[in-house]
């Protein structure tokens, strides 16, 4: 009887330490959520000027260091627009693909460049998230290649 009454207790007191773990684990990993930075950038193509939110990982914070940038975005697939970096990104910590939607600013890893969906595509295995457009996709949305400026919004 006492032995079951030792097993009943440990059990609780170790069922306890789980339930504070998670606690804890859930309130660092939400205070990292509320604390990760967002960085705003303006993408300018002659007289119109787009604007863009960027998630806060180690691959936006290499694209960030490049600002300001002069690209020539050239179109690839009738899908995206598209040009090499001077520099290849950070992929620490990046997942092994993604699944760009229009208006979806990427860095494609087994190439080096940046890439800005202008229609939606499927999954890409070395395509890394950066960011979103806030507004003007259908700039892009031509054959044409585009000269941009690319600068952080202080």
């Amino acid at each position: 009887m006492i032995r079951k009454k030792v097993k009943y207790i440990v059990m609780l007191c170790f069922m306890a330490c789980l339930t504070l773990n998670c606690n804890a684990q859930q309130k660092v990993e939400g205070s990292a959520m509320n604390n990760s930075e967002q960085y705003n950038i303006k993408i300018i193509i002659g007289d119109t000027t787009l604007t863009a939110t960027l998630i806060d990982n180690p691959a936006t914070r290499d694209f960030i260091s490049l600002l300001p940038l002069d690209l020539q975005l050239d179109d690839y697939a009738g899908t995206e627009k598209v040009s090499y970096l001077p520099k290849k990104l950070s992929t620490k910590h990046a997942p092994s693909g993604f699944d760009p939607s229009v208006g979806d600013i990427t860095y494609y890893a087994p190439w080096g460049n940046l890439a800005i969906f202008y229609k939606d595509f499927g999954y890409a295995k070395g395509l890394i998230n950066l960011g979103k457009l806030d507004n003007g996709i259908e700039v892009m949305n031509t054959p044409k290649s585009l000269k941009v400026r690319i600068e952080l919004i202080k």
